[in-house]
């Protein structure tokens, strides 16, 4: 590696790490002392609040890892600008982007490292932190977690298009109370209705007590007479454990929970719910690579800017561009989610755009 590029990228790396730690330290004393009153009210101890803060370390790695990138790169080549540096670089018949190489390699590596967080850690870390909060607000210790969790109100697609409702669910006895299931046709007409007060999972199967079964015709009129049984063996794939993770948000899932959902989404014809699913599941794959993109972004917008002031100036322009980007990427979504634009075009037209636009200024640069 060359001296130049060394000179370049120990800058950069060294305000990408400043940056991460300050807005770290800054986001966790803001947070304390806005919950403060909670904290002392329910008395959680140092240990659970530890816990609940390192949870959401790779949360907050990957949502301030773009503006990181974005403010390191500004201020270095902008500090390169104010000391006539750029212009001896580009003397000695290096271009722009030669200078920004390694810039580049640098962005992408960490959209690597973005995407393997994202997928790996913030599902995990995200079902921790709701944990951890849900204990200091009910003022529990580690010592005195609740034996059974029972999850109430489940609602979810299975596979045969099915439409579960159910009143409570143990995952850990494998039991349901309060059980509605709904099936349809391809053309999402309702062709049978189960209703039971309880369900229990045994050797593999599913066995329904008190069950009261009804049939309906294209029309929705009832056929024949309901069939009732004292015990009824049903013929659900769904185990226990694939209930429990079905009722996780989307947000709580890693790339293939989330492709699986959809999957078994798809065979229940919710196209609304797919396809938005499929916007942020194609998300999970373009977004982390919003770092090396915005810093295309910033590098034509800090040899732009007035000699007289770097530091500040970094820090407005980075301010401004990233604000200008994720407004950008926030239309793409939402009109990617109302139906307009296909998933994937959706949640890559910002990037196209922002990139397309990055080029374009660098090759106009003097």
């Amino acid at each position: 590696m060359r001296i130049l590029d060394r000179y370049i990228l120990k800058s950069i790396i060294s305000i990408f790490i400043s940056c991460i730690f300050v807005f770290l330290f800054l986001y966790i004393v803001i947070d304390l002392l806005s919950n403060l009153d909670e904290v002392l009210k329910h008395q959680a101890t140092l240990m659970l609040m530890a816990r609940y803060y390192l949870s959401y370390l790779p949360i907050m790695f990957v949502q301030i890892s773009p503006f990181a990138c974005l403010l390191s790169t500004v201020y270095t080549f902008g500090r390169l600008n104010h000391n006539n540096e750029i212009i001896a670089m580009r003397s000695s018949g290096l271009s722009v982007l030669d200078i920004a190489r390694n810039a580049l390699i640098f962005g992408l590596l960490i959209s690597l490292t973005v995407l393997w967080v994202s997928d790996r850690l913030v599902p995990t870390s995200l079902v921790e932190n709701q944990k951890i909060q849900a204990q200091i607000q009910e003022g529990l210790t580690r010592n005195k977690l609740k034996k059974t969790e029972v999850i109430t109100n489940l609602s979810m697609y299975g596979l045969r298009n099915r439409l579960f409702f159910i009143n409570k669910f143990s995952p850990e006895t494998k039991t349901m109370e309060g059980i509605t299931i709904l099936e349809h046709d391809q053309n999402q007409n309702l062709t049978k209705k189960i209703i039971a007060p309880k369900g229990v999972y045994q050797d593999g199967l599913w066995r329904f007590f008190q069950s009261i079964t009804y049939n309906f015709d294209r029309n929705g009129q009832v056929i024949d007479e309901p069939l009732y049984l004292e015990e009824e063996i049903m013929s659900i794939p769904e185990t226990p454990q694939e209930m429990a993770s079905l009722r996780q948000k989307p947000e709580q899932m890693n790339i293939h929970q989330m492709q699986n959902y959809i999957w078994r989404l798809s065979k229940s014809g919710a196209t609304g719910i797919i396809r938005n699913l499929k916007v942020d599941l194609y998300q999970r794959f373009t977004s982390p690579f919003t770092s090396i993109i915005i810093i295309f972004l910033g590098i034509p917008f800090s040899l732009l800017m007035r000699k007289r002031a770097t530091g500040m100036s970094a820090i407005g322009v980075s301010i401004i561009v990233g604000f200008c980007y994720y407004a950008l990427d926030a239309v793409c979504l939402a009109i990617g989610k109302s139906g307009p634009l296909m998933p994937f075009l959706a949640v890559s037209l910002s990037h196209i755009i922002v990139l397309s636009t990055s080029l374009y200024l660098i090759a106009k640069l003097p």
